[in-house]
């Protein structure tokens, strides 16, 4: 339209959105008259390589891997919500916003950063009942998770059921999957201290994978030393090996799943777990284990503190992004 300024849109506030947003704001003279927006769902950059240390008994503050958009990038104007259609031929999108409204957006230039999405592999039920993690909240999950089985556990009276509930599987040993399952242990030891009925239970943390060692994008020595470091931490791994389904069923209130290890028939892990399958390697957060026949991390989950995540559309500390 005549007389409005040009506008650039970005559809993303990942690494590539970020990234493009700060490079035109850096470059473009201010009399240049052109204006940048971030159509993004929540007013935050999010590091997602750092998720899976949320995720792994919370060893890092979830605030800690969030930067606010609006404070990292000033003049640049964030339009918070998701985009849901797009009008090549008309220069518009339309996106809705957190409390369900729709908007559209009139755009010269477009620039789509959307990212990606979690890949899960064909394991029966495992798009049924898993919990992604591509997310703060969804980070939080799992230690969450984790928590609730331990207490269960300790109220409850079948040492069935304490084991089921004690044991919990991560499947694929890439970084994300490693990463949990060496935290996992100190923090189930952790909250287990905090319950006297469980004195003398055994909690399992086993790591599977199909390729024949953990980390194998790794260089081999150091692939053996995260190897030392989990078997010193009482992780059970198990490679050349992985799930064959998920299925879930109810007993009481919580979910009951089993894991069963693929190349030997009839050996089976009970556990009372939800598959979290979550990003397997930091260089791309999207994709499953970066072996390719190994299923995508998965692995129980939940939170300890009082302390919860910020909702996706509360500020964020004003931080730079690395």
């Amino acid at each position: 339209m005549d007389g409005d300024p040009t506008r650039v849109v970005i559809v993303g506030g990942g690494f590539a959105g970020y990234r493009a947003a700060r490079a035109l704001r850096r470059s473009l003279p201010k009399a240049a008259g052109i204006e940048i927006v971030i159509v993004n769902e929540t007013d935050y950059f999010l590091y997602l390589p750092l998720l899976p240390e949320v995720a792994a008994a919370v060893v890092v503050d979830p605030r800690r891997v969030t930067v606010s958009l609006p404070a990292a990038l000033p003049g640049v104007r964030l339009a918070l919500g998701t985009v849901t259609a797009l009008a090549p031929e008309k220069d518009r999108l339309s996106y809705t916003d957190p409390e369900g409204a729709v908007h559209e957006l009139r755009y010269d230039r477009l620039i789509l950063a959307a990212g990606s999405v979690t890949k899960l592999l064909p394991i029966p039920g495992v798009a049924e009942h898993a919990h992604g993690s591509r997310g703060v909240a969804e980070a939080w999950y799992l230690p969450d998770h984790v928590i609730r089985q331990v207490e269960l556990a300790a109220a409850g009276d079948s040492p069935e059921e304490r084991d089921a509930r004690c044991t919990f599987v991560v499947v694929g040993a890439g970084y994300t999957g490693t990463e949990v399952a060496a935290q996992g242990p100190l923090f189930t030891q952790a909250i287990q201290r905090r319950h006297r009925e469980l004195e003398g239970q055994r909690t399992r943390w086993l790591l599977l994978d199909l390729a024949p060692q953990v980390l194998p994008e790794l260089d081999p020595r150091l692939s053996r030393a995260a190897d030392r470091v989990l078997r010193k931490r009482g992780v059970e791994v198990l490679t050349g090996t992985s799930v064959r389904e998920a299925p879930t069923t109810v007993s009481g209130s919580p979910r009951a799943s089993s894991c069963r290890r693929a190349p030997s028939p009839g050996a089976s892990v009970s556990a009372r777990t939800r598959w979290s399958p979550a990003p397997a390697s930091r260089r791309n957060a999207g994709a499953s284990s970066s072996t390719p026949p190994s299923p995508s991390p998965a692995t129980p989950a939940s939170s300890p503190a009082a302390t919860r995540p910020p909702s996706p559309t509360s500020p964020a500390p004003a931080r730079s992004p690395p």
